[in-house]
């Protein structure tokens, strides 16, 4: 069986087919990293490049990503079996006095299309708890996302924080959110930013320079 289909699948976000088309390629012998490296992350890259072209919008992008994580929730056992690792570990989370979590989810699950492990703390989220995050996960990228512009600011106090506990050296702090822009990331001093999810986690690859 070769993997076209169940790239297909993903892109369509057909999540039935997804689970039976993964569970398939299992049964014929691929490998989970194949499966993961030849299907799941060029189906991303394909949806990420339709949305970033407006061929597709959020709604279809959200489908995409749920068919690819059922696929995902299949494949992680084998892939922990193997010892396979991650291209990377992201903590994600929306940032302190914010509820909004649609667009920090999609790049949740895009950054795992794309090979990261993350983990996502939610949304409302206390500096301490983006830096101690960090320090259990050894993650190299952080993601603080906002919907509103007055949680903005509460950016910075995440930024802070990792300064404070010696993190900020370590970690590549990424901003995002609909009042966010580049010249907002270059005021916190972020280390790069995303306009939309696809962006984010092209940005994401170039920081830990992932091909």
């Amino acid at each position: 069986m070769d993997l076209d289909a169940l790239k297909d699948a993903v892109i369509n976000g057909d999540v039935k087919g997804c689970a039976v088309l993964t569970e398939v390629a299992i049964r014929a012998g691929h490998s989970p990293q194949k499966i993961l490296t030849a299907a799941l992350v060029p189906a991303m890259q394909v949806v990420g490049d339709k949305f970033r072209c407006n061929e597709v919008y959020v709604p279809e992008v959200l489908v995409a990503a749920r068919a690819m994580k059922k696929s995902l929730g299949l494949l992680k056992p084998l892939l922990t079996q193997t010892g396979a690792k991650p291209v990377g570990t992201a903590v994600i989370g929306t940032v302190k006095g914010d509820l909004h979590d649609i667009g920090k989810n999609l790049v949740g699950m895009m950054l795992e299309g794309a090979g990261f492990e993350v983990l996502d703390l939610g949304a409302d989220v206390a500096p301490e708890k983006f830096v101690q995050a960090a320090k259990d996960t050894g993650a190299q990228i952080v993601g603080i996302s906002t919907l509103l512009t007055t949680t903005m600011l509460g950016m910075k106090d995440v930024l802070q924080a990792l300064e404070r506990a010696e993190l900020r050296a370590k970690v590549k702090v990424m901003v995002g959110g609909a009042p966010v822009t580049q010249s907002f990331a270059d005021e916190l001093g972020a280390d790069g930013y995303g306009e939309s999810a696809a962006e984010a986690v092209d940005k994401a690859k170039e920081l830990l320079g992932i091909k």
